[in-house]
Formats: C-alpha cells, sequence, structure tokens
C-alpha cells in the first residue's frame, strides 16, 4: 500500500493531518487515505464535489465489480466517514453509508505434529526464529517482528511487547525451550537493536518476508490447511485452551480487550467435540436391515441350486387299521411363572 505521505490530494493531506491529531497509527492512516483517493479517482472528482449517491454507488461497485472482501470494503466505509465527518465537517453525508456484515468464520488451528513439520522445513533461522516465537507466546506478526533485544528478559522469563495493537503495552511468559532458541539464533546473526532486523538493522522485518517464507514452508510440510502467520496466534490460544487455561488468562496473553473475543477458540478445542457423542454410537452393530442383506447376497453371490426337502415321517397311533396323523399337542404360552393352584369348590 503507497504510503499517504506520496498522495498529493490536498483533501487527503487535510485527513491524514486529522487523524495524526488523533494519535492514529500510520498503518490506520495509509488504509484509510488509500481507499479515499481509490473513491476520488473513481469519479474523477474531488472529494467536496462528490455526495451519498456517489458514495453508495462507489459501495455497489466494491461489491459487484471488485467483489472486495469484508475487511477491505469497511475500510472503505471508516475512510469515508472519517472524511466527510471530521475533515469536511459534512456528518449528513455518512448517515446512510451502511457498514458490511462481518462473516463468522472460525480459526485454522495447526496439530502438535503439523506445527513440528512447518518449523523442520523452515530453513532461514531469523524467519524459523520469528514464527517460533508467535508459536509460543501467541504474538502477533508485527508484535514479533518489532520485538529488540531488551525486550526479552531471560532472567524473569518474560517479554515485554511494546508495539501492541492499539499502542498496548503487555508482558508474556517466555519458556525455556524458546529462550533456548532465541539464544541460538543470536548467536547466528548477532542483532543489535531489533531482533529480527530487515534490510537495514535499524528497520523491523517486513510482514511480507515472513508471509511468503511461511507459505513456502507449509508447501514442503505438505499441509493443506489456509496457514498464515497468524495462524501460530490462533494454535497457541487453543493449546493453551485444551491444557486447562482459563480463558481469562488467555485473552490478556493474547492482548484482547474484552474476553468475549477470545471464547471463538472454545469452538474448535478438541474437548468440545470429545464431549458431544454421535447417534449412531447408540445403534447396534448390524445397521443392515435383513432386505438389504438379501438383496445384496443376490446381486453378487451366485445362487445355488436348491435341494429337494425331505418328507418328514408320519406318527401313527395303532387304533385302526389305516394309519393317521397325530394332531399336535397346542403349544401353551406361559410368561415363566409358576400356574397357580385351583381352589376347591
Amino acid at each position: 500500500m503507497t504510503p499517504y505521505k506520496q498522495r498529493l490530494n490536498p483533501f487527503i493531506e487535510r485527513m491524514a493531518e486529522d487523524m495524526q491529531l488523533r494519535n492514529l497509527a500510520d498503518s490506520t492512516i495509509d488504509a484509510y487515505t488509500y481507499h479515499v483517493d481509490k473513491f476520488c479517482r473513481h469519479f474523477r472528482k474531488p472529494a467536496d464535489q462528490l455526495g451519498p449517491e456517489e458514495i453508495r454507488q462507489y459501495q455497489l461497485y466494491l461489491v459487484n465489480e471488485k467483489k472486495s472482501s469484508w475487511s477491505s470494503f469497511n475500510q472503505a466505509v471508516c475512510g469515508l466517514r472519517f472524511l466527510y465527518e471530521v475533515t469536511l465537517q459534512r456528518p449528513w453525508e455518512v448517515r446512510h453509508i451502511p457498514f458490511g456484515k462481518r462473516p463468522k468464520k472460525l480459526p485454522v488451528v495447526l496439530s502438535d505434529e503439523e506445527a513440528s513439520r512447518l518449523f523442520q522445513c523452515m530453513r532461514n533461522p531469523k524467519h524459523r526464529a520469528v514464527l517460533l516465537t508467535c508459536y509460543a507466546t501467541g504474538l502477533r506478526l508485527r508484535e514479533a517482528t518489532h520485538l529488540r533485544i531488551p525486550d526479552i528478559d531471560g532472567t524473569r522469563q518474560q517479554i515485554h511487547i511494546r508495539a501492541g495493537k492499539g499502542s498496548k503495552e503487555r508482558i508474556v511468559p517466555a519458556s525455556p525451550r524458546l529462550l533456548d532458541e532465541l539464544r541460538e539464533y543470536w548467536k547466528i546473526k548477532r542483532p543489535n537493536n531489533y531482533l529480527f532486523p530487515g534490510k537495514t538493522p535499524d528497520t523491523p522485518l517486513s510482514s511480507p518476508t515472513i508471509q511468503k517464507a511461511c507459505k513456502l514452508g507449509i508447501a514442503q510440510a505438505g499441509i493443506r490447511k489456509a496457514v498464515t502467520p497468524h495462524t501460530m496466534r490462533h494454535s497457541f490460544a487453543t493449546s493453551m485452551l485444551e491444557a486447562g487455561v482459563d480463558v481469562l488468562t488467555i485473552s490478556k496473553l493474547l492482548g484482547h480487550s474484552s474476553f468475549v473475543t477470545t471464547m471463538v477458540y472454545l469452538h474448535v478445542r478438541r474437548q468440545h467435540f470429545d464431549r458431544s457423542p454421535s447417534p449412531i454410537d447408540w445403534l447396534p452393530v448390524r445397521q443392515c436391515p435383513k432386505w438389504a442383506e438379501e438383496s445384496l447376497s443376490q446381486s453378487i453371490l451366485p445362487q445355488a441350486p436348491e435341494e429337494p426337502k425331505a418328507e418328514k415321517p408320519r406318527t401313527t397311533e395303532n387304533t385302526g387299521d389305516t394309519p393317521t396323523e397325530k394332531p399336535p399337542s397346542p403349544v401353551r404360552r406361559t410368561s415363566g411363572r409358576k400356574p397357580r393352584k385351583r381352589r376347591r369348590k
């Protein structure tokens, strides 16, 4: 995305200044000004000459023609709202700008075996250390790439996160195995300022570099899931939940403002499905009906010729010259109890 400083539109420059006064992140300023610039270029008019009808047409263009995602669509809406409500002081323009409905998707989670295969396929020690840090501590990708050497406290086994989302700092525990991995990486690269530097020691490693490395490692590991570096964070939260850690603690470790956001991992943990049996487990072993077995045997197995049935010998009584058949004795049905004695009259 082009930095906002390279856009020469006067309204965008004023909009960027208004966002800087509110201490918004540079990535947010870049995203909002990018969509506002696209909006003005689409109609080839300045922003003050465009109104609600043009905003509606541009939203339909994003949905029908450009097929924008939910996040891109809502970024454009937020940028236009800030432009007309704050910069141009025209709040009536944004009353009827609808937001897109957020799709409710479950996070992708790696199993222990899949995570082990992925880390074995990561040949670059820096890329492997970044993904391993995200997997072991649940950091976001930007939080991991912006770590500095003093942020790693090996004595107390803690990591101080200073570049959190929303400029919020927090401290997360670091396992001894992760600290050993980071020490081995430091012996190889010897960074001075940033733990994972980019092209120069004074700049952090870029996120697209790790995303490409993760995509290559997933292909080499033979994993067919839609895995990104953010999947390491989902896997951390799910593993902690399955280990018995409460939701409130996981929410604090992840840096969520509300534990309600963390509750999405309740839907992907394995214990959630182990406690829900299937009704098919209650059926008997042979569920195939008799008519299906007969039709299957007739269609597959050759039919053997029927043998003539042997006649049963007749029983005779010596009441006369001619033999007569003995009538069958009636079978008395009982319930298994002893018959009661008849009362004498």
